[in-house]
């Protein structure tokens, strides 16, 4: 693809203009060299830190010593010869003798409730709403609002008419030249050369051979057969087995008498009387006679109504129809404003309006008309200089 510049036309070649682009110079780091000498390995701990010989921690417990006593175990402890089992004897209570006598009146049912409130009549509060009677109007229904009275109709002013000015054609004959038709001359082209190889059918006799890279590299071999480990075979020892343990030959059996129960002889005494199943909680209280307390209704203050019901409310009794007058409107009519002057369609734009001839970029020729080349830069851009005609003098 070419890239075309004129002189005259395009102002890149002026104004931006190549520069020798220097590379910036790179940082070479300086070769290591190492230091001669050995490194001093020394360290504060290794300065500070002196190793001391460590001797294994003696015992403070002392051996345990098993004496073996054998003599008869004596296996009365110090709690039971401390705390001997005495006798007892039972307090007397401090409780007051008491006889209770049930009373001869039967228990009443009344509660300090019962006692206490008395019922009254529910009087209704007195209703301070007004009265909903619907008061009929004497004279004719007055239909005067204050949009009917404060309206003022305004008679419209005569719409201003625009004369109408007379068509002038220009002078100048109409340039229906377009730019296809400019560039087009209606020569027929070259047709698209095929870049596609020809194929050539390659026709052999030859049967065809199935090998391939992998089968003729990859060749079947013989494997061997795993090697059996063979097992040694098992020979018990020849002997008795020591079943004797640590625990088994160090253990002593002793004879232990069974011990004693502590617990104190009980001094029970048998009686041949019948047992008394008598308590102060049987006695001072005593099973009443109860009945269930029945429900406490009020007596109904509103009767209930008597008769057939007749359906009518208040709101059908006192409500009275009147004849609805449907409010006359005062917008104006919707209709088109029709006149008899003719339409002005005379435009700014026609009247100001002047065709010019449309030129065509230089730059689409191959050599452009009035141009003469000069040079072709580094970058493909080649620049012309445009022909100035010479002046005859007179």
């Amino acid at each position: 693809m070419r890239n075309w510049c004129l002189c005259q036309i395009c102002t890149c070649g002026s104004d931006y203009r190549p520069y020798e682009v220097v590379k910036q110079p790179r940082h070479m780091p300086e070769e290591y060299k190492p230091k001669q000498g050995e490194i001093d390995l020394g360290t504060t701990y290794k300065r500070d830190f002196n190793p001391y010989k460590v001797q294994p921690v003696v015992k403070v417990r002392p051996v345990e010593r098993q004496e073996v006593k054998k003599g008869k175990l004596d296996t009365v402890p110090t709690y039971k010869d401390d705390y001997r089992s005495w006798d007892i004897q039972k307090c007397e209570l401090c409780k007051p003798e008491q006889a209770y006598h049930p009373p001869d009146v039967k228990f009443g049912n009344s509660t300090t409730f019962q006692d206490d409130y008395v019922p009254r009549e529910i009087q209704p509060r007195p209703s301070f709403k007004p009265c909903s009677v619907v008061k009929c109007p004497v004279g004719p229904f007055n239909g005067d609002t204050s949009h009917r009275r404060d309206y003022v109709p305004h008679q419209l002013e005569v719409k201003f008419a625009r004369p109408k000015e007379v068509y002038k054609p220009t002078d100048q004959p109409f340039e229906d030249l377009t730019t296809h038709r400019n560039d087009f001359q209606g020569l027929t082209g070259e047709t698209a050369k095929i870049c596609r190889p020809p194929y050539t059918r390659v026709t052999q006799n030859i049967q065809f051979k199935g090998s391939t890279e992998f089968r003729d590299s990859f060749q079947p071999w013989e494997i061997p057969p795993p090697k059996v480990k063979k097992v040694a075979e098992y020979v018990p020892p020849s002997g008795s087995m020591q079943l004797d343990s640590t625990s088994h030959l160090d253990y002593v059996p002793y004879r232990a008498s069974r011990v004693v129960a502590i617990r104190p002889v009980s001094h029970r005494r048998q009686s041949n009387f019948p047992f008394q199943g008598k308590s102060t909680m049987k006695e001072d209280f005593p099973a009443w006679e109860s009945c269930r307390q029945g429900l406490i209704k009020q007596q109904q203050q509103i009767p209930n109504p008597s008769g057939k019901f007749e359906g009518l409310s208040t709101f059908r009794s006192h409500f009275v129809p009147h004849e609805l007058i449907p409010t006359e409107s005062c917008k104006p009519l919707n209709e088109a404003l029709k006149s008899s002057v003719p339409l002005d369609d005379v435009t700014m734009y026609s009247i100001q309006f002047t065709p010019k001839k449309q030129e065509i970029c230089p730059a689409s020729y191959p050599s452009p008309p009035g141009y003469i080349f000069e040079n072709t830069n580094s970058q493909g851009h080649k620049f012309f200089r445009k022909i100035i005609p010479a002046v005859k003098a007179f």
